[in-house]
């Protein structure tokens, strides 16, 4: 597999101690748009490669891996991948790109932090774009209301195992490969991206699953109240700036339900339903992504 040349790499160290390693391409300076991307479990910064690359000419994109991933920190307590510590990791890497960024582009994982940013930091961005992750009020509401969220979520309880990094691990990462494989995943899935995968994947699991290991949100076991006691106040998650939220429908860990009501949080929503799309909707139409972000840059001042 020969390197992307027109892919960067750097390492942020920020100034509370943490370090990310990043990939980044286009140019940069006065008058270039910034947009920043942050990925999910289990990817890692590099599954930007091919929207970035579409993009390098006119647009200078910076995408981190988030702690706990690939060559970033990766604190061993849970506690560190609470929601406050992975808002202070990307607001101190907004301010040293220069804030506000004029787009904030997230999945997943990634789109956790983001939504929260855009609610309690919106001075960080101009616009967001949200692929595929899920909004944290219709979160609780599907995993409290809707047998069929806590059906698809279940999987996350076994990555919250202590034994699960090793679990994962075993036989080539054969538990692993079916996160994509059940999605379509067989039509991208090419060797040379495998390998990329496995790269990141050997330099260590646990960063990554302690992000479900620290949140709340997730289908805890019968007779466990911990949704039943969670509450969030309005103020808290209604997202404070232009947001353009893009699905992918053949999801089967994020239900269509999660959708339903997003406005009452998101104001200025844009919902772009994609029927033919999964969870894996960047790997999948890269250039579709590459749509949605030219048309929200077009409109960020």
């Amino acid at each position: 597999m020969q390197p992307d040349t027109s892919i960067e790499t750097f390492d942020a160290v920020l100034p509370h101690g943490i370090t990310l390693s990043c990939r980044a391409a286009g140019p940069a300076g006065s008058g270039v748009p910034t947009v920043l991307m942050l990925h999910g479990f289990p990817e890692a910064a590099f599954a930007w490669d091919g929207v970035m690359a579409r993009l390098a000419g006119r647009v200078r994109c910076v995408a981190p891996n988030l702690r706990g991933f690939e060559r970033s920190s990766s604190p061993p307590e849970v506690d560190a991948y609470r929601a406050r510590h992975l808002m202070a990791d990307v607001e101190a890497l907004v301010q040293r790109l220069g804030a506000p960024v004029d787009l904030l582009v997230a999945h997943d994982w990634g789109g956790a932090v983001a939504w929260n940013l855009a609610a309690q930091r919106p001075h960080l961005m101009r616009r967001l774009l949200i692929i595929n992750s899920p909004h944290p009020a219709t979160f609780l509401r599907e995993l409290r209301d809707s047998p069929e969220q806590r059906a698809a979520s279940a999987y996350m309880n076994f990555l919250c195992r202590p034994d699960a990094e090793t679990l994962l691990a075993e036989r080539d990462f054969a538990r692993l490969w079916p996160f994509f494989e059940r999605m379509g995943g067989q039509a991208w899935l090419t060797d040379a991206l495998r390998d990329q995968y496995r790269a990141v994947w050997r330099q260590g699991l646990t960063g990554g699953l302690n992000f479900y290991r620290a949140s709340p949100l997730r289908p805890w076991p019968e007779g466990d109240d911990t949704l039943q006691r969670l509450a969030f106040a309005d103020d808290q998650v209604t997202s404070r700036v232009p947001t353009t939220v893009v699905w992918g429908e053949q999801d089967s860990a994020l239900r269509p339900g999660l959708l339903d009501g997003l406005e009452q949080w998101v104001p200025g929503l844009r919902l772009v339903r994609v029927p033919d799309a999964s969870h894996w909707i960047v790997h999948e139409q890269p250039q579709r992504i590459v749509e949605e972000i030219e048309r929200a840059l077009a409109h960020r001042s």
